[in-house]
């Protein structure tokens, strides 16, 4: 059995399987996989997610534990004007892309502010010059905010330690196969949230 995984990016598309996959292998004990899917950004996932996720679920039927979509709570516009804090947006637009899908089968989940943030709640994969400036994100890598997101502020941290900027793709996917699941799980309670979810689906699925 397995995950849909909805992605916005390459970077997402490359790093972020094992990641997951790590951890469920560690309660599921690898007896679970997962799918990607890329789109073209967070428009177009926005946009397809209903018919794509429709589509997966019944064509795969119940090979498929559920479609998990993943989207950087910084980017998408989204939001009503009066939702201005990261827990107000995540709140309203989980409810509203999870209506526009409406299948049971169907979660929305947000990296807060990016799934960089995850990356920076273990400084030790970082280099060392990089990493002594990270330590006061590590302790809350979710409250790193719309103003200086973690893909920004880590790009901002590479130029000026080592003389070149942050590869997204590149150090992303290079830093998430160093990244212990649960050191992550641990400092980012949106990410908490949703492998707590996608392990309560498997388990529901019959995967133990």
């Amino acid at each position: 059995m397995k995950f849909v995984l909805f992605v916005e990016g390459h970077t997402e598309k490359k790093a972020l399987p094992d990641f997951l996959r790590r951890w469920l292998d560690s309660k599921l004990g690898g007896r679970v996989g997962i799918k990607v899917v890329r789109f073209d950004g967070w428009a177009q996932l926005v946009k397809d997610a209903p018919t794509k996720a429709r589509m997966y679920l019944e064509r795969e039927g119940t090979d498929v534990v559920a479609v998990i979509a993943l989207l950087d709570l910084f980017g998408p516009k989204i939001y009503p004007k009066g939702r201005k804090t990261a827990d107000a947006r995540y709140s309203w637009a989980k409810e509203h892309l999870e209506q526009q899908v409406s299948c049971e089968k169907f979660r929305q989940f947000f990296g807060v502010h990016e799934t960089e943030a995850w990356l920076l709640s273990d400084t030790s994969i970082f280099p060392p010059t990089v990493a002594g400036a990270l330590r006061k994100a590590a302790a809350t890598p979710e409250k790193v905010d719309f103003d200086l997101p973690p893909a920004r502020l880590l790009d901002k941290l590479y130029k000026a330690k080592t003389g070149r900027g942050y590869k997204k793709v590149t150090n992303g996917k290079e830093l998430f196969g160093k990244l212990d699941p649960q050191k992550a799980y641990a400092k980012c309670p949106r990410l908490r949230e949703m492998l707590d979810d996608m392990l309560a689906l498997a388990r529901e699925a019959g995967v133990r």
